[in-house]
């Protein structure tokens, strides 16, 4: 191995590096029953991200407009209480939150395919921790899907 393979295996991670040795991980998904790509694949990371700041501008804008009447240092919290409520009542009912259904996402529990009000409201505290929710296993689940045993999946 010269230096550009070694810097190269640095820079991708040891994921790469594993496979470039013979590894085989799979796509992520599949050791959850789900296809590569296409509708119900594992919902790729920009999505979700962008899931997530549409649903945060709407609570911000919620917060700011009709809880603080403008802004104040209280802003930001109340932003995560309606934060908090929107995404339990609607993944729990629907199963996405309006920033989901943007970007094409929906979630899924694991066993039964809904969500219960039960299992979206653990989900939903997790992710308002946000530390699980930084935590991603080899498939791309947050610590706090794992936990709630959802998944989140393309429409």
């Amino acid at each position: 191995m010269d230096n550009r393979q070694a810097i190269g295996s640095w820079l991708s991670g040891p994921r790469a590096a594993m496979e470039e040795a013979g590894a085989d991980f799979g796509y992520r998904g599949e050791q959850l029953g789900l296809p590569e790509e296409g509708p119900n694949s594992i919902a790729r990371p920009g999505r979700r991200l962008g899931a997530l700041a549409v649903d945060w501008g709407l609570c911000v804008l919620i917060a700011y407009g009709l809880i603080t009447h403008g802004y104040n240092p209280a802003t930001g919290n109340w932003a995560l209480g309606v934060f908090f409520v929107l995404s339990a009542l609607t993944v729990g009912t629907v199963g996405s939150t309006p920033g989901k259904r943007i970007f094409g996402i929906r979630v899924l529990a694991l066993e039964s395919g809904t969500v219960s009000p039960g299992r979206s409201l653990l989900r939903t505290v997790l992710l308002c921790l946000a530390i699980p929710a930084l935590v991603w296993d080899r498939d791309g689940r947050g610590l706090h899907d794992r936990l709630a045993k959802t998944v989140e999946v393309r429409i």
